[in-house]
C-alpha cells in the first residue's frame, strides 16, 4: 500500500509537470515568454529591481546590513575573509544597477513611490556606510576587493549625480573622498581591475579633488591596448570568452572616458570610438538571447545573472541602440530573460536575498572570489528603467528580437565585422 502511494504520487507529480524537492513544489515545464505591453514589462522590471535591490537599501539605511544580510559563500570556503568585503560588494553593486532609475524625478504612482523609498532610503545609507562610528560603516580600508566594489559605487554617482551624490551632506561627501583616497595605498589583478582603480580617480576628478593621473593614464592606454576588434576587449593579456565585457569593461570604460572628455583629459574622438565599440558587442548581446529567453551560461561569474546585459541596457540607456535593432525587440528580449531566470526557480532565500546560482540555487557554480555581496552585479542588467514610461522603449508593441525572427523564418539583419 506504501508503494502504490509513492506510485500514484509520481504519476501525480508527472502528469502535472512539477516535482517535489525537500518539501517545496517547483514547476519544471517553462512557458514560452508572455507578450506583454510595454506598461507590464516596465511594471515586471520595477517590481523585481525593487525586490532584488531593497534588502540591500533599506537595511543599510536602518542601520542592520551586516546584521541582517546572510553571507553565502562558495563551498570550501571560509566565511570569516568574505565578511570583510562582501557588504560593500552589495551596496556598490546595487547602486550602480539603480542608479539610473532613481535618477527619475518623483511621480505618485506606484512605481514612483518605490523610486522615491529606495531613494530616500539610500541617501541615508551612504551616510551611514562612510561613518566610521556607525555600525554599517563599510570598509574601504583594508584588502583589495574594495577597489573594485568603490568603482561600482563611482559609477553609480557618476550615472546619477543629481540624485545620489549632489544632495549628500558637505561630512558625507568629504568622508567618501577620503575613503577613495584610501584605496590608492593597494593594487589589484592586471586586468579589467585597472578600470576600477581608473574610474575611482575619474570620480574624484569630477567631484573637484585632486586625482592620480598615473592610474587613470595607465587604465586609459592598457585597455585601449587590449581591444581585440569587432566589438571585443581582452580581459587583460589573454582572451577570455565570457561576459565581462559586459560586467565591467564596455559600460565602465565609457563612463570612465565620459568624464575625462569632459575634463579635457581625453581626446572626444576616443570616447566616442569606445561608445561605438560598445554599440557594437552589444548586437552580439541581444543575438545570444534564446527565443525562450535563455543564453549560454559561459565564462567564470555567471553567478552575476542578468549583468550580462549591462552593455546592452546602457546602450538602451543612451539611446544610441545599432541600426537593425528596436528598443521594443531588446525590451522583449530582456523581459523573456528575466522572466526565465526569475519566475520559475527560487534565486532568492527566505528572506529574499539573492543566492549563489544562476538560475536557482547552485553554490558549486560560484568562483572562488564569490559571496552574496557579489551577487548584486544581477542590478546591472536592469538599466533602461532609468528611460521615462513615456519612452519608445517602453510604449511601442511588442515586437520579436533576433533570435525569434531568425528561427521563424521571418527576416532579419544579416551580421558583418566591423573595424574601428
Amino acid at each position: 500500500m506504501k508503494n502504490l502511494k509513492y506510485i500514484l504520487l509520481i504519476a501525480v507529480i508527472f502528469l502535472n509537470g512539477t516535482t517535489i524537492v525537500f518539501g517545496q513544489q517547483k514547476k519544471t515545464k517553462i512557458k514560452a515568454p508572455v507578450i506583454a505591453t510595454g506598461a507590464q514589462d516596465r511594471a515586471y522590471w520595477a517590481n523585481l529591481l525593487y525586490k532584488i535591490s531593497s534588502p540591500v537599501i533599506l537595511n543599510l539605511a536602518n542601520g542592520t546590513l551586516r546584521q541582517n544580510m546572510p553571507v553565502e559563500v562558495p563551498p570550501g570556503q571560509k566565511v570569516d575573509f568574505f565578511k570583510k568585503v562582501t557588504y560593500l560588494e552589495a551596496v556598490g553593486r546595487t547602486m550602480a544597477g539603480v542608479a539610473p532609475w532613481l535618477a527619475l524625478p518623483d511621480d505618485e504612482t506606484k512605481e514612483g513611490k518605490m523610486r522615491k523609498e529606495l531613494r530616500t532610503a539610500l541617501l541615508k545609507g551612504i551616510a551611514n556606510a562612510v561613518d566610521p562610528t556607525h555600525p554599517d560603516y563599510l570598509n574601504f580600508r583594508t584588502e583589495s576587493q574594495p577597489i573594485v566594489d568603490a568603482a561600482y559605487m563611482a559609477q553609480a554617482f557618476l550615472r546619477a549625480p543629481k540624485a545620489l551624490w549632489e544632495p549628500l551632506d558637505s561630512l558625507t561627501k568629504s568622508r567618501i573622498a577620503e575613503e577613495f583616497k584610501a584605496l590608492r595605498n593597494r593594487t589589484g589583478a592586471y586586468n579589467n581591475w585597472l578600470l576600477f582603480a581608473g574610474i575611482n580617480e575619474a570620480f574624484l576628478l569630477s567631484i573637484g579633488q585632486q586625482a592620480d593621473p598615473v592610474r587613470i593614464e595607465f587604465a586609459k592606454r592598457k585597455i585601449l591596448e587590449w581591444y581585440e576588434g569587432d566589438g571585443w576587449y581582452s580581459d587583460g593579456p589573454s582572451f577570455s570568452m565570457d561576459y565581462y565585457n559586459s560586467y565591467v569593461i564596455h559600460p565602465m570604460l565609457v563612463d570612465f572616458f565620459k568624464v575625462l572628455a569632459d575634463k579635457k583629459r581625453l581626446d572626444v574622438e576616443i570616447y566616442h570610438t569606445a561608445v561605438k565599440r560598445m554599440v557594437r558587442y552589444s548586437e552580439f548581446s541581444e543575438r545570444i538571447i534564446g527565443t525562450d529567453g535563455t543564453y549560454p551560461p559561459m565564462g567564470r561569474s555567471v553567478t552575476y545573472r542578468t549583468a550580462a546585459f549591462q552593455a546592452l541596457g546602457q546602450v538602451a540607456l543612451m539611446d544610441k541602440l545599432p541600426s537593425g535593432i528596436s528598443p521594443a525587440q531588446v525590451r522583449c528580449a530582456l523581459s523573456a530573460v528575466m522572466h526565465r531566470m526569475y519566475d520559475h526557480y527560487n534565486n532568492f532565500d527566505k528572506d529574499s536575498w539573492l543566492v549563489l546560482g544562476f538560475c536557482g540555487s547552485q553554490p558549486n557554480i560560484a568562483d572562488g572570489y564569490t559571496s552574496t555581496g557579489s551577487l548584486y552585479m544581477a542590478t546591472l542588467g536592469f538599466l533602461p528603467l532609468g528611460l521615462p514610461a513615456d519612452h519608445k522603449f517602453w510604449t511601442d508593441p511588442a515586437a520579436d528580437w533576433t533570435s525569434k525572427k531568425a528561427w521563424s523564418g521571418q527576416a532579419f539583419k544579416k551580421d558583418y565585422h566591423v573595424e574601428y
